[in-house]
């Protein structure tokens, strides 16, 4: 999961991630997100908590030392730096999904992005566009594959939903990705 930290967030976002929350609980799904306790990041973790279900942290030492690591989640990896955390949020990942964010978020979702369209990661790339947020990055990787920066197949890479109940039937019915996708990975 890649999600925002900030608290100072319209409140649709904090209903979006909890329902998403809720959805992942009752239906098993053991979530991996970035070990914060405010904003996005702490209501899913709040609210996976409060439903019995399974969360884990993966969060840089420096950031738990200046106490942003969620206190309730028992479950918690730490690394020493930014890459190491990406890397590990991605490591045995069934799917990503993308909440409304900031620069790290952004930063996260296209770097997988990128690992996805070279074959290096496999699985489904799912972006809640809560309210239209996502919409710019839409258009941007729409632009991308019209003026040829990207193939017309990338756009198979992820799935825009604009509800959180729509995620886990989306990550069911992605498109199959491969390694192979490395030979189209340029134009």
């Amino acid at each position: 999961m890649y999600c925002a930290s900030s608290s100072m967030v319209d409140r649709k976002y904090f209903e979006a991630t909890e329902k998403l929350a809720e959805s992942f609980v009752h239906n098993g799904v053991e979530v991996v997100y970035g070990g914060g306790a405010k904003g996005l990041m702490g209501q899913l973790a709040d609210t996976i908590l409060a439903y019995g279900g399974k969360i884990k942290g993966v969060i840089p030492r420096f950031m738990d030392e200046i106490e942003w690591g969620h206190k309730e989640v028992s479950d918690f990896e730490y690394t020493d730096t930014m890459h190491e955390r990406k890397a590990r949020l991605l490591e045995g990942a069934d799917a990503i999904v993308a909440l409304p964010g900031g620069t790290g978020t952004l930063e996260e979702l296209l770097e997988t992005i990128t690992l996805k369209r070279l074959g290096l990661y496999t699985g489904p790339i799912i972006i809640l566009n809560t309210d239209g947020f996502y919409d710019p990055l839409r258009q941007m990787l729409e632009k991308c594959i019209m003026e040829q920066f990207m193939d017309s197949r990338h756009r198979d890479m992820w799935s825009f939903v604009d509800f959180p109940e729509d995620v886990l039937k989306t990550i069911h019915n992605a498109t199959e990705w491969n390694e192979n996708a490395i030979s189209f990975a340029t134009r």
